[in-house]
């Protein structure tokens, strides 16, 4: 069965499709899963990783040996630590973030669960998140899996992402449609 559907058209999604596969043919998608979990999470923490993934002007040879300290600091698995040589080599770290959650969609796939992508103003504690998964199950009827993630520019409440489906009730996008209706 192809669970990958539309996911291999892009780029990021054939890079997302072979790790996945890889993992899976070789029973460790627990640990490439973790590892693209911590990834993740050290994108949207360090501004300098951020930097690095979309900075031109960094050379290969330059690219490859911060990505290989990046891969032992962060104790990513090996599949994962390649995959991340493998886009330094070929100049596409850029990719990183959409390889990431195109590998997050798979591995639900796999599972029979749909992600959906919730971004804050602020973290969000385990009992939120519970209760936000709970209410998307209820609405979709499936098992859901979530990623969180942290952007203050909506200023407050919630933008969620799920499938091709998109509710944003965000502080920001709320100010702006005020704005246009006070403009007449």
């Amino acid at each position: 069965m192809d669970i990958s559907g539309g996911i291999q058209a892009s780029l990021a999604g054939r890079y997302a499709s072979a790790l996945f596969s890889l993992a899976r043919d070789e029973k460790q998608l627990a640990e490439v899963e973790t590892s693209v979990a911590t990834l993740r999470a050290a994108l949207g923490e360090s501004e300098d990783f951020a930097a690095l993934t979309k900075s031109q002007t960094i050379s290969r040879a330059a690219a490859e040996k911060i990505v290989a300290a990046l891969a032992e600091t962060l104790k990513l698995d090996k599949m994962t630590g390649n995959l991340l040589g493998v886009l330094a080599t070929n100049r596409r770290l850029g990719q990183l973030y959409p390889i990431l959650v195109a590998f997050d969609q798979l591995v639900a796939a796999h599972r029979g669960e749909v992600t959906a992508e919730v971004t804050s103003a602020f973290p969000l504690s385990e009992a939120q998140v519970d209760e936000i998964r709970k209410q998307l199950k209820d609405r979709a009827g499936r098992s859901i899996k979530i990623t969180a993630k942290v952007d203050p520019s909506i200023l407050g409440g919630l933008i969620v992402r799920m499938g091709s489906q998109m509710i944003d009730s965000s502080i920001k996008t709320r100010l702006n449609t005020l704005s246009q209706a006070m403009k007449g």
